[in-house]
């Protein structure tokens, strides 16, 4: 089955989007079989008992958002490709989406890592729980490291109801 590159679908008034597309996520080979199972230690949207799934919108942004993992990751990373059809997005790069819903986008893109190591809660992770609980499954995150690249973080997926994550070949 074959996909173009990823769309953003906005098909009401909600704050939420639809997004469908071929996005991309750095694994290590080992563990490629798992590349959907998500997080199993914090990141900027989620404590290490939280599912979440990051994924990036191009090669290029997980390059970019590498950079910020350096120290974490394995030299011997590969690339693989997921097909993602999610509904419930909300995109923090819709200034208008972002006043109504009361976010502020330096909550979400304020340094987190140090926060985290000394054993608090970073402010990135209160915009999750501010967007799950307006019915959000995930988010479409601006670079920090690159303008104009994105990232897409599900905080569901493979469930009833639930965006639909799959490994393309």
């Amino acid at each position: 089955m074959s996909f173009g590159k990823a769309d953003i679908i906005s098909t009401d008034e909600t704050p939420f989007v639809h997004v469908e597309g071929i996005f991309y996520r750095a694994v290590d080979p080992a563990f490629r079989a798992h590349a959907i199972a998500g997080s199993i230690n914090p990141g900027r949207y989620s404590r290490s008992d939280q599912p979440t799934l990051y994924l990036s919108s191009s090669p290029e942004g997980v390059k970019a958002a590498m950079v910020a993992h350096k120290e974490n990751r394995s030299e011997s990373l590969s690339l693989v490709s997921v097909h993602v059809s999610a509904n419930h997005i909300f995109d923090l790069r819709n200034e208008a989406a972002r006043n109504a819903a009361g976010i502020n986008l330096d909550d979400a893109i304020a340094p987190w890592q140090a926060e985290v190591a000394k054993g608090g809660s970073p402010r990135s992770w209160h915009v999750r729980a501010q967007l799950e609980a307006m019915g959000a499954q995930g988010l479409i995150d601006p670079s920090r490291k690159a303008a104009g690249l994105w990232h897409l973080v599900l905080f569901a997926w493979n469930q009833n109801g639930t965006a639909k994550v799959e490994l393309s070949e």
